[in-house]
């Protein structure tokens, strides 16, 4: 059979946009659907990129504005409750020596940066547009769409994230399970003395930590237990946070002060998913979030999404047969990689919550972002 030629991608995220830039790239012709009306340009506060995620948005040719935009350092500190500084590490460069070890930048300013880049790449954009997935055969798939259209496929990619609707259409029962914890982010003006990411163990949350994102901004977070969502009234949310965020010393004062609005304030709960046997039905197949999550001890959410859609292309684009051994393929390259992210992401975090020494976690972390400066 001659290599397929035309692929929906469903979900505008960083690993659908990933995904559309190379496949456009290559040649193919790529429609992407995004839910949002807003293609989500404003969601988010900030985002912690390692350099695994960096070694892909520089292939994605987009690196330069990245770093531009986003504020780029090589260590993290660990602080006492008090802000004591207890010890600096040198961050691995995951994604090789050429590269900064992390770079944090506010979420909207990534995502506008993939939309230029699927914009400037020549893809079919549909907003406010969802699918449902008609049939499929040994070709393609046949898809209708929320506004009434039709159109068929050799190939649909599902990036429609962790409450993937995709996923479920195909028969795949994989649900996220909640970890137990959750977070409260915020973004916030940069104290000048915050130049890394720094992280407190213990006081009233798990977690207290934040992140550069640019030289005046940064996004904050505190991580406590899980509560009942509907417990927890929107409209407190500035309140929350500041309550959580006011027992924490050094920088943290300062950052506190500017909690105040509760509609910038993200309360989100840790979840744990991963797909297991194949990532594919058919002609549909996964990626990003909608094939895995971890919580974001470890920051790996975005570049293993982004890590995907690159294996992906490349496995596409290099084959003349786009059938299930490839996408079999696919998997089991990938699900190597993510499986000891997710499970050391998760095991970090059930330290935290027995609130038991973790003898080996240590080094399994050191195993684990080693694991990372390979290629995916």
């Amino acid at each position: 059979m001659s290599t397929a030629r035309t692929v929906l991608v469903i979900g505008g995220g960083a690993a659908g946009n990933a995904v559309t830039v190379l496949l456009r790239r290559a040649g193919l012709t790529v429609d992407l659907i995004e839910a949002k009306d807003d293609w989500n340009a404003t969601a988010g506060s900030g985002i912690t990129l390692q350099g695994n995620a960096l070694r892909v948005l520089r292939e994605l040719g987009v690196w330069q504005r990245v770093k531009a935009s986003g504020f780029a350092f090589d260590s993290v500190g660990i602080t006492a409750p008090d802000g004591t500084v207890l010890h600096v590490a040198r961050d691995l460069r995951t994604g090789g020596d050429d590269l900064p070890a992390t770079v944090g930048m506010q979420r909207p300013q990534l995502q506008q940066i993939l939309i230029d880049a699927v914009r400037a790449g020549g893809a079919t954009v549909r907003l406010g547009t969802t699918a449902e997935i008609l049939g499929q055969d040994a070709d393609g798939v046949s898809i209708r769409f929320s506004d009434g259209g039709e159109g068929r496929y050799d190939l649909v990619i599902a990036a429609d994230g962790l409450g993937s609707s995709t996923r479920a259409a195909i028969g795949i029962d994989a649900r996220p399970e909640p970890t137990g914890m959750a977070i409260w982010r915020v973004a916030a003006p940069r104290p000048a003395g915050v130049v890394r990411t720094d992280l407190a163990y213990g006081g009233p949350a798990y977690i207290a930590g934040y992140c550069p994102t640019s030289d005046t901004t940064l996004y904050a977070y505190v991580v406590e237990g899980n509560r009942d969502r509907a417990s927890i009234p929107p409209e407190t949310y500035a309140d929350e946070m500041r309550r959580l965020a006011s027992a924490y010393g050094g920088h943290w004062p300062e950052i506190t002060e500017h909690i105040t609005d509760p509609a910038k304030v993200n309360y989100t709960w840790f979840d744990r998913l991963l797909v297991e046997g194949s990532w594919h039905r058919g002609r549909v197949v996964l990626i990003g979030d909608a094939a895995h999550c971890c919580p974001p001890t470890l920051a790996q959410g975005a570049a293993l999404s982004l890590e995907d859609a690159l294996v992906l292309a490349r496995l596409l684009t290099a084959s003349g047969t786009w059938d299930d051994a490839l996408f079999q393929a696919y998997y089991e390259r990938r699900v190597a990689r993510v499986r000891p992210v997710v499970e050391a992401s998760v095991r970090i975090g059930q330290w935290q919550l027995d609130g038991v020494r973790d003898a080996d976690l240590p080094g399994l972390m050191g195993r684990t972002m080693t694991m990372l400066r390979e290629l995916p």
